[in-house]
């Protein structure tokens, strides 16, 4: 009998929860494919060939038949199928799929209106292009230990139709009207980023792994930008107080990521340990593929500590000398923190975005006024501690240099974008040569390194700027997966990444994911939303501090300070 594999889609809420998970928004769907492959090697990489062969087009004629209950994420049970393929190894990847959507600004992973779909042919030179974009430019900007590309391949029609209609349930409300892509049966294929990536010796051990999104790590230094307050406080820290009014999300999260990109061991705890107080969509944790930690409905109260201690407590205290309670709880989200912490802080994978350095000013003002962490040591008369410097080979200090190659700040950008519009507007046959639908060549990765924010009035320069705009959006936006199994004790360090705790040592591996690039048709809909953002903090948040400041300064006006000589009789008080 051969091996049994597992092919798993992956979806973005629950990044691999041990089975099928069909890439959409919003809650997970948990479904587990078990197939024998018909060759001794590489199994997966030929589903092309695989799809068209006896079993892949038995595979659908089995799906109705084969379902059973299994736990998932969200305490709910969801649907599996179980067929059979000859011979095989195991395989430990995701499929993605791909939408169809209603511009040429496609991404993957999104359903589309079915009166607007695509041939299958720009499909699949969609999700080629992807994979191109990664291999080419943001594993060139990250590093190829960080950057995993995946491959396109083509799924029966049949099973693709069967298996939409059994996770329509599971899809949120906001999408259920819109129909997945079933007519092309193209997917992209990419690894379990919930399991260590480097070393297959760890596959039977226990798997913690950490997701984290750390959004924009700097403040605009653009001299585009108009409003000053934009100088002060990051995006984040701004657009959270919109998204509490608007009710995605019930109280403002403590997190700042300039405090998580500063280098600063202080504040970084602090940012992880708001992210862990108010996870949102910034941070999920899963134990063994299963998702056990973060904020599954957008308006959930705060996740329980005590109950991720339970979880975490055998990998940070294996010998279970730790006794339950508060002490309990606080040791183990210490540990967990501090770790995370030494992880992102460490890697010496090689990668080209150190070079961007050299570009001009590519710093801004190391502290958001807005951070909870600052404010705090403001009202102690302290000063914040300001940035200790990224490591050069960490993956936050190469995110962070990507996403500095927005130079201009969206209000700079925007007249650029609406140049290049009105030269496609004039001249369309020049789109393909212009590639903002691709390729993602090497010319177009070395088009990025021109940092000049000299406008010689060229559609080249506006091009220019508008794709690096784009690819820093797409840093901006991505997740970091931080995979940690434990190690045995007699187990040799010297051929893997380890990282140390109190009392045990974990092997682990960084992936980032999310990596596909932003639509250029999205620069519109960014300047808008920015400019709401901005126009909002200042009417609701700013003023509200300035009249308590004002208040105070009032009051201190209508108070008359007495002053009198000591030991003169009454008659003799003097006032200034």
């Amino acid at each position: 009998m051969g091996k049994i594999f597992k092919v798993k889609f992956l979806r973005r809420c629950a990044r691999a929860t041990g089975g099928f998970h069909l890439c959409e928004e919003g809650r997970a769907t948990d479904m587990v494919l078990k197939l024998k492959a018909s060759e001794s090697h590489g199994a997966l990489s030929r589903m092309q060939r695989w799809s068209r062969g006896p079993w892949g087009q038995k595979l659908h004629r089995e799906w109705q038949s084969s379902w059973w209950g299994l736990p998932s994420s969200g305490s709910r049970a969801t649907g599996g199928f179980c067929g059979r393929v000859p011979g095989g190894p195991v395989c430990n990847r995701g499929l993605w799929w791909c939408r169809s959507p209603p511009s040429r600004s496609s991404r993957a992973l999104r359903p589309s209106r079915p009166s607007l779909l695509q041939t299958s042919e720009e499909i699949f030179q969609h999700l080629q292009n992807i994979v191109d974009f990664g291999k080419n430019v943001m594993k060139e900007f990250l590093g190829e230990n960080y950057v995993h590309c995946g491959e396109v391949v083509q799924l029966p029609l049949d099973f693709v139709k069967q298996l939409c209609l059994k996770i329509q349930c599971e899809r949120p409300e906001s999408r259920c009207d819109k129909d997945l892509d079933t007519l092309s049966g193209y997917a992209l294929c990419l690894p379990n980023l919930a399991r260590l990536q480097t070393y297959q010796f760890a596959e039977r051990r226990p798997i913690l792994c950490v997701e984290i999104k750390p959004k924009c790590g700097f403040i605009p230094f653009s001299s585009d930008v108009t409003h000053d307050m934009k100088h002060r406080v990051c995006r984040y820290c701004m657009h959270q107080h919109l998204k509490v009014a608007t009710g995605k999300w019930k109280q403002i999260s403590k997190y700042c990521p300039l405090d998580l990109y500063s280098g600063n061991k202080q504040r970084m705890y602090f940012a992880l340990k708001s992210l862990l107080q108010e996870a949102q969509n910034n941070l999920k944790i899963f134990k063994n593929g299963e998702l056990i930690y973060g904020c599954k409905d957008a308006r959930s109260p705060m996740a329980d500590w005590s109950e991720l201690a339970h979880h975490l407590k055998p990998f940070f205290f294996p010998s279970n000398g730790l006794a339950s309670g508060p002490h309990c709880t606080r040791a183990v989200i210490r540990e967990l923190v501090r770790v995370i912490t030494r992880v992102l802080l460490s890697g010496s994978d090689k990668g080209r975005a150190g070079a961007l350095r050299s570009g001009p000013g590519l710093r801004g003002p190391p502290v958001c006024e807005a951070s909870p962490f600052s404010r705090s040591l403001r009202c102690q008369g302290k000063n914040t501690p300001e940035r200790s410097g990224l490591p050069k080979g960490c993956l936050l200090y190469k995110t962070l240099q990507v996403q500095m190659l927005d130079l201009l700040d969206i209000e700079g950008l925007y007249p650029l974008y609406r140049r290049v519009e009105r030269y496609l507007e004039e001249f369309p046959e020049e789109r393909k040569t212009l590639q903002i639908d691709g390729p993602y060549d090497e010319a177009f990765y070395q088009r990025l390194l021109d940092l000049s924010t000299e406008d010689d009035g060229t559609v080249a320069f506006a091009l220019t700027k508008v794709q690096q705009y784009r690819v820093a959006m797409t840093a901006k936006d991505c997740s970091i997966m931080i995979a940690l199994s434990p190690c045995l004790q007699d187990a040799s360090s010297d051929q893997r990444p380890v990282v140390p705790s109190s009392r045990s040592r974990f092997a682990f591996s960084v992936s980032v994911l999310d990596l596909d690039l932003k639509p250029y048709e999205s620069i519109p809909h960014q300047y808008k939303l920015d400019g709401k953002i901005v126009n909002y903090y200042l009417k609701t948040v700013h003023a509200k501090d300035a009249t308590v400041m004002s208040t105070r300064f009032k009051e201190s006006e209508d108070c008359t300070l007495v002053l009198h000589k000591v030991g003169l009789p009454l008659g003799d008080m003097a006032y200034p």
